[in-house]
């Protein structure tokens, strides 16, 4: 009788991939146990502050951001060939669950993420409409426009990346 293989987990990371460079990802961070930390504007003016802080520090350009209740969607791009996505999410996730668990008492985020490195022909314009109408697709905001917890470090108006 043959035994069962072990279920393996599933490889969130390309094996071959450096994450390291002028890329751009799309990046999904979810909240633990996929609890709605994110209805709180406080908790995500904090998390906006420490993104911008992080992006700066890294080396990254965020394109598009939407916190959504239990989870974060970013568009990101490394600003240079030492800009590294793995240390750039480990710095961001530090800082906020650090605060976070300090202000409320448990854990904001799951281990892990899930990242998409974006194609070459891939247009940032199209990731980008994909975040911020999700909101309007999730029936938590009737326009885009004005969900109040997304934007962009590098618009000032969200429609300039549409252009």
């Amino acid at each position: 009788m043959k035994s069962k293989p072990d279920k393996q987990t599933k490889r969130t990371r390309l094996e071959d991939f450096p994450y390291k460079g002028c890329y751009r990802y799309f990046i999904t961070l979810r909240c633990h146990k996929q609890a709605g930390h994110f209805v709180n504007g406080n908790c995500v003016s904090e998390a906006v502050r420490a993104l911008e802080k992080t992006a700066k520090l890294k080396g990254f350009y965020v394109w598009a951001y939407c916190f959504m209740p239990d989870h974060l969607h970013l568009l990101v791009e490394g600003k240079t060939e030492n800009a590294n996505l793995r240390k750039f999410i480990s710095v961001f996730k530090q800082r906020t669950a650090f605060w976070f668990n300090r202000r409320y008492g448990v854990r904001l985020w799951q281990p892990g993420y899930y990242d998409r490195v974006l194609r070459k022909d891939e247009a940032t314009s199209a990731v980008g409409r994909y975040i911020f109408e999700n909101p309007a697709r999730k029936g938590i905001a009737t326009d885009y426009l004005r969900y109040p917890y997304s934007g962009s470090f590098e618009f000032s108006n969200i429609n300039q990346l549409f252009v």
